[in-house]
């Protein structure tokens, strides 16, 4: 059975474990058969015998995301900002909000937003002028002499 941390196991998989028990089974075997590890097994048949309870509790100790009520803030910013780097938005978010927050932090949540920080790459060249020499033709010397 595949399992994701911060999810708990199905009600069915407590139910077998739990009718295993009754019908004798020992922990160890209850884990082997099922394929869980013998701390589970125990868990379970601990918490009916301390409280009666058979089902799973509600996840506890969930830290919300720092900037997960500022979603829509930060979308306006970038919006009215576009050209605005990483550090001024962190110092938007220091200066205005009062919440410090890493740059990869803002990364993410940006990404989660769905909104590019960058400048875009197609913009007009700084100058001009050609940047590099022009390329000689075979078995020519590139400089003129």
């Amino acid at each position: 059975m595949l399992w994701r941390r911060g999810k708990a196991y199905s009600q069915d998989l407590r139910e077998r474990v739990l009718a295993s028990a009754d019908e004798g089974e020992r922990v160890g075997r209850i884990a082997t058969m099922l394929r869980v590890s013998v701390s589970y097994v125990s868990k379970v048949l601990s918490r009916r015998q301390r409280t009666g309870g058979t089902t799973a509790l509600p996840q506890r100790c969930h830290v919300p995301r720092k900037l997960s009520g500022l979603g829509d803030a930060i979308r306006a910013r970038v919006l009215t900002c576009p050209d605005a780097t990483l550090a001024d938005l962190r110092g938007w978010l220091e200066t205005t909000h009062q919440v410090t927050a890493s740059t990869g932090l803002l990364c993410k949540t940006l990404a989660q937003l769905e909104l590019t920080y960058k400048k875009s790459r197609y913009m007009p060249p700084s100058r001009a002028g050609r940047t590099s020499p022009k390329r000689a033709m075979n078995g020519a010397t590139s400089s003129p002499a």
